[in-house]
């Protein structure tokens, strides 16, 4: 069967198959997406890409993602600063912002410890999240990590290090989604609605 190879097509799908959630199919759609562009609008896409890279980097505060020395949440002074809200990733904190209800501030720890990924504490964000807690008038850390193997073990390690320095440590609750039925849900869904229950 005669192979049919345009190099830098090749390369282009390449780079889009190492994005996550992205395939093969995927990838070739995008890449000849990309080559129908208008030369400007290549440019375009590209410069916006390296201007992201460039620009963006972490926050000196929480870690989240910003073009400036501090992001828009820790340069509110309208923001709840005694409180933290811990999550794994930035859109987390995206996530989070859209409910409307959360007042105060975040931590960024991007990622989560995952021993068989080779992730351990030392390659997230903990110590400058011990550095806030020690140096500011830090009341309650709320950890907001995701509700898995790897989110919880985090929760913990990093509870277990704010323990001794007198400030209280939330979890989210987690239950039944709205619109949910009981049949459909798991025993650890179940359990944790159960504990996180509240008076009506």
């Amino acid at each position: 069967m005669p192979s049919y190879n345009v190099a830098p097509l090749s390369r282009l799908i390449e780079q889009f198959e190492r994005l996550p959630g992205i395939g093969h199919k995927s990838a070739q759609r995008l890449a000849y997406y990309v080559l129908g562009l208008s030369k400007e609008g290549a440019q375009n896409f590209a410069d916006a890409i390296m201007d992201a890279h460039e620009k963006i980097h972490y926050c000196k505060i929480c870690c989240n993602l910003t073009d400036q020395e501090l992001c828009p949440v820790c340069r509110n002074e309208a923001r709840d600063k005694s409180i933290i809200c811990v999550v794994e990733d930035p859109r987390d904190v995206i996530a989070l912002e859209r409910t409307n209800e959360f007042n105060a501030t975040y931590h960024v720890l991007h990622g989560a410890i995952s021993p068989l990924s080779g992730v351990g504490p030392d390659q997230l964000c903990i110590k400058e999240l011990l550095a806030r807690v020690n140096s500011d008038e830090i009341k309650e850390v709320i950890m907001a990590t995701n509700p898995t193997v790897e989110g919880e073990a985090t929760a913990m390690y990093i509870s277990r290090l704010l323990k001794p320095l007198g400030v209280r440590v939330t979890r989210l609750a987690y239950g039944i989604p709205v619109g949910g039925d009981l049949e459909y849900a798991d025993e650890v869904t179940l359990t944790r609605a159960i504990e996180g229950r509240s008076e009506i």
